[in-house]
């Protein structure tokens, strides 16, 4: 970390690539599971970090990070097996250069409610969203791999992929739930962790934090009710 914060002061590109990047390479027990380490990471001034969803955006992060002059950058990459997204079904994962895109959209791009997620944690948005469009509950699935080129862009950019109109968000993400809230308001739900984790498979370490598809249609269905 003394090494991060001096490139950052000093202006230095310097790219840095971390990996098990989640509570869920957790049989080797909480120590091995890094819960507070992004939060620290973007609480870094003149870092910018990246947690790209699958290997389209690792693509573009790296884009991102060629054109980065005086910036060091940090790459939160995963073990885990993830999906690679049908891009001609899904927003194309150009977005990662803004921050945050849309990468699945509520018809007529009006969602009741919108799923936030990062990392390994999209596809579980992915996967509630096609569940509740099925139920015919208007979703949209927002990736945000970085909340750094997300915050550089314009005020309508911004509105455009999260719309002020639309309280009802709930962030997923394997890891601390501090800040967070900027995103999703006072109606929203944060899927995250508030404590250290366990030491478990990571099937079973999903199951016992919540980061399930069930457990995302349940908190966007709360975060519906409550914005009533």
């Amino acid at each position: 970390k003394a090494s991060v914060r001096l490139s950052a002061i000093m202006e230095i590109p310097v790219i840095y690539v971390y990996t098990h990047d989640s509570i869920s390479l957790g049989e080797d027990g909480p120590t091995h599971q890094p819960i507070e380490q992004l939060a620290q990471l973007r609480a870094m001034p003149g870092l910018v970090l990246l947690r790209p969803a699958d290997a389209n955006e690792v693509v573009e992060s790296y884009k991102v990070i060629m054109q980065l002059k005086h910036e060091p950058a940090a790459l939160i990459l995963t073990r885990q097996a993830v999906p690679t997204f049908d891009r001609t079904k899904y927003g194309s994962a150009a977005g990662v250069a803004k921050g945050a895109y849309v990468l699945a959209d509520a018809a007529g791009g009006k969602p009741q409610v919108i799923l936030i997620g990062t990392g390994s944690e999209v596809s579980l948005c992915v996967d509630a969203y096609e569940k509740l469009k099925a139920e015919g509950i208007q979703t949209r699935v927002v990736s945000m791999p970085s909340w750094d080129l997300f915050e550089r862009q314009d005020k309508a950019y911004k509105d455009s992929v999260l719309p002020p109109t639309v309280s009802a968000r709930v962030a997923v993400e394997e890891a601390s739930v501090f800040g967070w809230e900027r995103y999703v308001g006072m109606n929203g739900r944060i899927i995250g962790m508030r404590t250290f984790g366990a030491s478990a498979p990571a099937k079973d370490l999903q199951k016992k934090f919540g980061f399930t598809t069930d457990a995302v249609i349940t908190a966007a269905r709360e975060a519906l009710s409550g914005s009533r």
